[in-house]
């Protein structure tokens, strides 16, 4: 009698079954230890509340994905509040104003690929100096928080989208509208598979004759475009623009990429995992927020035993990989 082995799952999917079952789990414990917890608005939640770090991830994805880093996220967000905030004050439409933050975080993002590309700097320091840089112009424009009263912003910040016994708002569909553009863009495009060329091995893309260099800037474009509609998200969220928002978010949103699979050596990752792991740190904040009793501290702290866990699990999936590479030349 012939038995049939199960088919055996491609390790480059084992981190995104990780982090589903972490959320599953992590969810499924909220739910038994909180009455009202495993309810449909508790999950719409997760999205509302997360949307902007969604599309931060994105952006962060694609990045890391070709095996580089990007520390101005958190710095474009802050930024891009306080230009829509100080524009809207200022008379300007509120189309008028969003574009203006869409072309400031993608000229950013230009500038540090340049800089990373043609002038070899590292992108740890160019993406450092354009935290800086953003920080700086948010204290610019001005020192103190500028509350955002125009009734065209705020109408589309407050109003919600019902779907059934839940709802959400607009803020979700743009965040799950760039998920399912970046990801068509990553798996079924020329650039997408350039981007994981490049984070595999750039020598070996370049001496295919594909466009590493374009790509490299490219994937910081986006960032940096992700960055500015994430900061139009969150400019929703808060209605208002402050030069110390999103302080240290650009930690959170590489902790979400890297507990959602993706390698930060490069060429492994997706964006699904990405938001998944958003949706983990999410579920945390709920958790600690039904409890009462836990301090916003022990957030942080589970957030670091679980990216310690999945480095940990990355590691051994390479070595794996390489062990089974070395046997096969053998």
């Amino acid at each position: 009698m012939t038995v049939i082995a199960p088919p055996r799952v491609p390790s480059r999917f084992l981190p995104v079954i990780a982090t589903f079952v972490v959320f599953v789990l992590t969810f499924g414990a909220g739910s038994v230890r909180y009455e009202g917890f495993a309810s449909g608005q508790i999950v719409a939640n997760l999205f509302i509340d997360n949307a902007f770090l969604i599309v931060l991830a994105v952006g962060m994805t694609f990045v890391i994905l070709t095996g580089g880093i990007d520390l101005s996220v958190g710095a474009v967000v802050a930024l891009s509040t306080m230009i829509a905030a100080a524009a809207l004050r200022a008379g300007w439409p509120a189309w008028l104003t969003m574009l203006a933050v869409l072309a400031t975080g993608s000229v950013l993002g230009l500038g540090m690929g340049l800089m990373i590309h043609k002038l070899r700097v590292q992108p740890f320091i160019a993406t450092l100096a354009g935290m800086f840089l953003a920080r700086g112009l948010c204290f610019v424009i001005s020192v103190e928080s500028v509350s955002i009263k125009d009734p065209a912003f705020r109408a589309i910040a407050t109003e919600s989208i019902p779907l059934g016994d839940v709802s959400i708002t607009y803020s979700v569909v743009v965040a799950l509208l760039v998920v399912a553009f970046a990801a068509y863009v990553l798996h079924l495009t020329r650039f997408g598979r350039t981007v994981y060329a490049v984070g595999g091995n750039e020598s070996s893309a370049t001496l295919m004759g594909l466009a590493a260099g374009r790509v490299k800037v490219g994937v910081y474009v986006i960032s940096g475009f992700c960055s500015a509609l994430a900061g139009l998200l969150f400019s929703f969220y808060m209605l208002s623009g402050y030069g110390l928002h999103a302080v240290g978010m650009e930690l959170d949103v590489i902790a979400a990429v890297v507990v959602g699979g993706t390698l930060l050596s490069g060429g492994v990752g997706y964006v699904v995992g990405s938001v998944v792991g958003v949706l983990v740190l999410g579920t945390v904040q709920t958790i600690i927020s039904f409890e009462g009793t836990l301090s916003s501290w022990w957030t942080k702290i589970v957030i670091g035993v679980l990216l310690l866990a999945f480095i940990a699990l990355q590691r051994l999936i390479v070595h794996r990989q390489r062990d089974l590479q070395g046997l096969s030349r053998d």
